[in-house]
């Protein structure tokens, strides 16, 4: 079985940050998000991997060719962003000829029973409520959890069951004949191709579509879900640093996650934080947050920020001579 990972968008919503990083290369609680869905398909028995990239795209190849050396994998490029359907329409013949196929987009972290939806007898549609159902492709099912309708951000929705970014194709055929024809058509949701209306177009065609609802859903997409999904994280087996070094004058309040060779001292790091590989620190307290490789933060103090690679940061210091009654506030 082969996974179509689309990474080509530009995460407008995380600028300025993605302005130089790509999204799915954001780390979260120690690792980037990409890796979640590569470690988590690889763990369900796929074994091939497309990733359709484009915006920043060089930076995504050369993370996955690195952490990912052996893995069988294929680079397509999206030359024009002109939606979901469109990337996934940009590598069909990297599919075509596929029995199964899994879709996942490079900006999800879930939680699910991968096993059980890759190996579903019928096409699958991974949901989740939401309580603003308009900002997502929307699916309304019967009362055995088959997909009657998707509409892709509706205005008025008749439905609070939206689509995590997960799917697995059983009828690869007739997607492709989907994408085609919305293509040829020129049939757009706003200016875009989405995936979601490809999979209506297949529901038209008689094809059964099942859905599968996830335990959790984290949409890195906006900077407050980000931080969340990062403190959560952290907060479960396996993810935060157990093992950590000796950091001169500095207290660590777990969970966190800190990576190879960083320099702290004289700092209050956690809880909730997650700090790249070869960070300098010095004179800081930094509480939930994310903090990039290479960064180097002096004199400040962070509190749900999100550092990129490569920045520093020097705060300020006061000297203070303070009378009774007095209250000041730097905030």
């Amino acid at each position: 079985m082969k996974a179509i990972i689309p990474v080509a968008g530009v995460g407008t919503k995380l600028r300025p940050l993605t302005y130089t990083q790509p999204k799915p290369l954001i780390p979260v609680a120690g690792k980037p998000i990409i890796s979640f869905i590569i470690d988590q398909l690889i763990g369900a028995g796929v074994h091939e991997f497309v990733f359709v990239i484009g915006y920043l795209g060089e930076k995504i190849k050369n993370y996955v060719d690195a952490a990912y050396p052996l893995l069988p994998k294929e680079y397509v490029i999206q030359e024009s962003r002109e939606g979901s359907g469109h990337a996934i329409w940009t590598a069909r013949d990297s599919f075509k000829n596929e029995s199964d196929l899994v879709i996942f987009f490079g900006d999800t972290i879930i939680d699910l029973d991968i096993n059980s939806f890759v190996k579903s007898d019928f096409t699958c549609v991974g949901v989740k409520e939401v309580d603003d159902p308009r900002e997502f492709g929307v699916v309304e099912m019967d009362e055995q959890g088959f997909v009657r309708r998707l509409v892709e951000k509706p205005n008025i929705p008749k439905s609070n069951m939206a689509m995590v970014g997960f799917y697995k194709i059983r009828e690869v055929g007739a997607l492709i004949d989907g994408l085609n024809y919305n293509i040829a058509h020129h049939i757009r949701t706003g200016e875009e191709y989405p995936l979601t209306d490809a999979l209506m177009r297949m529901v038209e065609q008689g094809v059964q579509i099942r859905t599968m609802r996830v335990d959790n859903w984290f949409d890195c997409g906006k900077y407050d879900v980000l931080l969340e999904t990062n403190a959560l994280l952290l907060k479960r087996e396996g993810y935060a640093t157990d093992d950590l070094p000796f950091y001169d004058n500095s207290i660590i309040i777990h969970p966190v996650s800190i990576g190879r060779n960083c320099r702290i001292q004289n700092s209050i790091i956690g809880p909730h934080v997650t700090i790249g590989e070869n960070v300098q620190i010095d004179s800081a307290i930094i509480k939930d947050s994310i903090i990039g490789n290479y960064a180097s933060i002096k004199e400040a103090v962070l509190r749900k920020s999100i550092i990129g690679n490569d920045t520093a940061i020097t705060g300020f210091r006061q000297s203070l001579n303070v009378g009774d009654n007095t209250e000041i506030d730097f905030s």
